[in-house]
């Protein structure tokens, strides 16, 4: 921009910059890893890969009418889950809606170009938060703006989990709310922020409504307010923050009533790091997955270091935002305040969540410093010296490595080097004028920003604003000025030079920081590929044989990530979320199923029976997905198999129903008698078992989570010195084995020769379990003809095989019971968003049951009858038949979302209430004439703002 122009628009010209500086950092940083998209390594580790991109893909397919189900059923993932709340949580930030504008197989650029949006906007909001809350150079206020947007807490934290960064966003526009209610204005714009902030992530929109507080009664201090007028601006922020809640209640209500109803997971302890780690933390290129990421750029951490030295800012200033990162600081490292950060539940995972605050508060410190002008020496000096010490403490930290020295120093030297620079100019300028402004001449007032109590005083005002008269800068009569002298060039160029110090000293440490964070993430973290042939090939498979409602199919047991039915489509068992329902959680591990992140990412269950129940006709079999390293190499084609199953709506027998009522409660140990409750025949032989060491001896008996027959990780060269299990079933049967606290490998053996081994066939089943996941149960083949089966172990870690670890499926039976359940069940079925209808036989009696988790929020009738919340049997969707109906109807309402709605409402008409009385006030205050003010000057100016 020209420079008049950015004269007049300081703000928009330093959010400007802080977004492209943000941008250009941002990219670069991943060009220099080699990440997606500008390099080989992928960036979907962890949840991003395993929630956030299938989460995106899902909504990409319901914003152009492909998913299964809507906003308030996803149909696709957990045999049918409440959408609402997973939207609440992951996707109702405005920018996700960018995500219909990218091809469906580019989803993961997609995801990317959201998350750069994000941290883009991020800092040109702080950008324009530092220029309302003093005047200042619109560089450095764009300069500092970037810093905060690629904190550390940003690039090694937030950028995987992509709806944090809304946060980031929100704290800089809530700080805004709070100079508008200093001010007295905007008041329904300030709830709408509020508003939207809590609707884009209300997690991390709760931290940063406690920051912005903060900083609002910091500012409230600092303005030196009366207590009265003080007391009415605090119970303006209440009111703001109240109402702006209130419109966000119809999503916040579900997702708080959905966490009740989630699966518990893990119950974790907060232990604060140590101050070594801590202070690491605040330096360049430092990683660590449970400290809190602290860096903001040497540039800021020295002009917030040097505040308190700072002679030209008023003493006020000096001591209140340097208490305040230090109260924050503390806060972040004791229990009880932890918790009041976090909600008052210590999350799974990174426990500093709340850092992206004290990183805006380093950032607004740096910027109070140099509004008031460049730090003398003697606080530089200062600054310098707490730096140093700093490092030293730091450097006793594992979390820092040894290129970690070299990017330090040379950030240093530029930031110190661009300061004292800076503070030539400005004593070139002082020494020429007359005067030591603090504020350039480039950088005036906002002329919404009357003058304030902690605006400098003397020889420290601010230069006036270039539209304000200066007489003293008028030319003479008939002289012709010329349009530069020397030493306006010379300070010209000692300006250029500083800022491309310190530029370059952000861009250079931020830049360095991301790439290395995005490094070590994947040495750390799980990680998962992109969108490519394998996804494109299940996703083509499932489009040929699905089927919905008719059947479900499955996208497979060999998986690619946690959510492959958003993914590639598809109605199966898989599911993660942080709000995957207790009742499906507790249902699938009862028949057999597997899980990780304890108990939350629910997997595929590849069994005939539970195939039958949930009726998944077709099923993807793929090859183990060969990104990650520790699959075998198999690149066998991906195929599809078919079986008849019955409808989705099924009738069981009144005598059968009745223990299933009990729900949950009413299973037992095994998972195969579980199965056989569901399915309502006995299909399953479960013979007695021979369990044998690879010494060939009786193993030992666990206990706990190991409860079963132990046993060890130790190998032997030969295949007959491994662990083995012997059984005798019906010839022909199918087996399946259970062992979910087992890690390795089982595979059927023929009996083995003398001084030789048995020889393997069927397929190889392959189990995972630590203490965060358990194994889930595995098809091994068929009994052979002898009936005498053997099953050869081939342990990763010590284990545990349970006493009822066998099961023989025998298949005539479970076809004869598929055809039962087929002649009773719905002749036809209908499923939208939230609904299921079903018509029934006539004269149905007994229980339907929907194959469907009977989460909270269902309410079925059958025939005419008025809708009553759903039973349960064995934690499915049940309905009671009396012989009299021949439909059957159930919908579901999220729980919330009535309350939620009434809430918001209430809130919408007090808004419009409040908006039409001031309406009503300004319009009798302009049809009254006007009286001369009384107010005293302090009063005034108070009251101006």
């Amino acid at each position: 921009m020209p420079r008049p122009t950015l004269r007049g628009k300081p703000r928009p010209a330093a959010a400007l910059l802080a977004a492209v500086l943000t941008v250009t950092a941002f990219c670069a940083a991943d060009a220099v890893a080699g990440s997606y998209p500008f390099g080989p390594r992928t960036r979907d580790v962890n949840d991003l890969g395993n929630q956030y991109v299938p989460f995106h893909a899902h909504l990409w397919d319901l914003l152009h009418g492909r998913a299964d189900g809507g906003l308030l059923v996803n149909w696709q993932s957990g045999f049918g889950s409440s959408f609402l709340p997973d939207l609440g949580t992951y996707l109702s930030s405005p920018f996700a809606l960018l995500v219909a504008l990218f091809p469906r197989d580019e989803i993961d650029l997609a995801v990317y170009t959201v998350t750069v949006l994000k941290t883009a906007c991020a800092g040109a909001a702080m950008a324009w938060l530092l220029l309302r809350l003093r005047p200042g150079r619109w560089w450095a206020a764009g300069l500092l703006g970037a810093a905060y947007a690629l904190c550390g807490w940003s690039v090694a934290d937030a950028s995987y989990n992509p709806m944090w960064l809304d946060g980031l966003v929100a704290l800089p526009l809530l700080c805004l709310v709070g100079e508008w209610l200093l001010a007295g204005r905007r008041p329904l714009l300030g709830v709408l922020v509020v508003a939207l902030a809590w609707i884009a992530n209300f997690y991390t929109a709760y931290m940063a409504t406690i920051g912005a507080a903060l900083v609002l009664l910091l500012r409230m201090w600092l303005l030196g307010l009366p207590r009265r007028r003080a007391l009415a601006t605090a119970g303006r922020a209440a009111a703001t923050v109240a109402l702006g809640v209130g419109l966000s209640a119809p999503l916040v209500t579900v997702i708080y009533l959905g966490t009740q109803h989630a699966y518990p997971g893990r119950v974790t302890h907060f232990a604060p790091v140590d101050a070594e780690d801590l202070l690491a933390r605040l330096l360049p290129t430092t990683y660590g997955f449970g400290s809190p990421a602290l860096f903001v750029g040497t540039t800021a951490l020295l002009l917030a270091l040097a505040l308190p030295f700072h002679r030209a800012a008023p003493r006020r200033v000096r001591t209140g935002w340097p208490l305040l990162v230090a109260a924050v600081t503390l806060s972040m490292q004791w229990t009880p305040t932890h918790l009041a950060w976090h909600a008052f539940a210590t999350p799974n995972g990174s426990p500093y969540r709340q850092a992206f605050v004290l990183c805006a508060l380093l950032v607004i410190a740096a910027w109070h410093a140099l509004s008031y002008g460049v730090p003398d020496r003697r606080a530089l000096i200062a600054a310098g010296a707490l730096l140093a010490l700093v490092a030293a403490v730091a450097s006793g930290s594992g979390l820092v490595r040894s290129f970690a020295w070299p990017v330090l120093l040379l950030g240093a030297a530029s930031a110190l080097g661009g300061l004292l620079l800076l503070a030539r100019t400005e004593d070139r300028a002082a020494t020429e004028t007359g005067s030591t402004p603090s504020t350039p001449p480039d950088a005036p007032a906002p002329p919404d920003a009357p003058a304030r109590p902690d605006a400098p005083a003397g020889p420290h005002t601010p230069a006036p604003s270039p539209e304000a008269p200066a007489e003293h800068h008028a030319p003479l009569a008939g002289h012709r000025p010329h349009p530069t002298t020397a030493p306006a060039r010379r300070r010209t160029l000692l300006a250029a030079l500083a800022v491309v110090l310190l530029t370059g000293a952000q861009l250079g440490e931020a830049t360095a920081t991301s790439a290395v964070a995005t490094r070590l993430r994947l040495g750390h973290l799980d990680d998962y590929a992109p969108w490519g042939a394998r996804q494109q090939r299940q996703a083509d498979l499932i489009a040929e044989a699905d089927g919905w409602p008719r059947y479900r199919t499955d996208p497979g047991r060999e998986q690619t990530v946690g959510n492959d039915p958003m993914a590639v489509g598809g109605q199966g068992a898989q599911y993660y979320s942080s709000l995957t329902a207790d009742v499906l959680s507790r249902t699938l591990t009862a028949l057999g199923d597997g899980w990780t992140s304890r108990g939350r990412n629910l997997q595929s269950l590849d069994n005939a029976v539970t195939d039958a129940v949930f009726s998944v006709g077709a099923r993807v079999h793929s090859p183990p997905d060969q990104h990650q390293r520790w699959n075998p190499r198999d690149h066998s084609p991906a195929t599809v198999t078919r079986q008849d199953v019955p409808p989705l709506v099924t009738v069981r027998p009144a005598g059968a129903a009745a223990r299933g009522l009990r729900g949950v409660a009413a299973f037992g140990p095994s998972p195969y008698r579980n199965q056989e409750l569901l399915l309502g025949a006995r299909v399953y032989t479960e013979p007695a078992l021979t369990v044998r060491t690879a010494a060939g001896r009786p193993p030992r008996t666990g206990h706990g989570d190991r409860r079963g027959l132990l046993i060890d990780a130790r190998r032997a060269a030969d295949a007959g010195r491994r662990p083995t299990i012997t059984a005798t079933c019906r010839p022909g049967s199918e087996v399946y084995l259970w062992a979910p606290h087992f890690s390795g490998t089982a595979r059927l053996t023929t009996a083995p020769a003398a001084g030789s081994g048995g020889t393997p066939y069927g397929p190889t089943g392959r189990f995972a379990s630590d203490t965060a996941k358990i194994a889930a149960m595995q098809r091994l083949g068929a009994v052979p003809a002898s009936g005498r089966l053997r099953i050869e172990l081939v342990p990763s870690r010590a284990g545990a095989v349970p006493d009822r670890a066998v099961g023989c499926l025998d298949t005539a039976r479970l076809r004869a019971a598929v055809q039962r359940l087929k002649t009773t069940g719905a002749t036809e079925v209908s499923v939208s968003d939230g609904a299921v209808r079903a018509q029934l036989p006539a004269g149905s009696t007994g229980t339907a049951v929907v194959a469907a988790p009977r989460i909270a929020g269902w309410r079925c009738a059958a025939g005419d009858a008025a809708a009553v919340p759903a039973r349960q049997y064995y934690g499915l969707i049940a309905v009671p038949l009396d012989g009299a109906a021949t439909s059957l109807t159930c919908t579901f309402h999220p729980p919330g979302l009535r309350l939620g709605g009434a809430v918001g409402g209430a809130s919408l008409l007090t808004l419009a209430v409040l908006g039409a009385a001031a309406a009503v006030r300004r319009r009798r205050a302009a049809g009254r004439p006007a009286r001369p003010t009384t107010t005293p000057p302090r009063e005034r100016t108070t009251a101006a703002l």
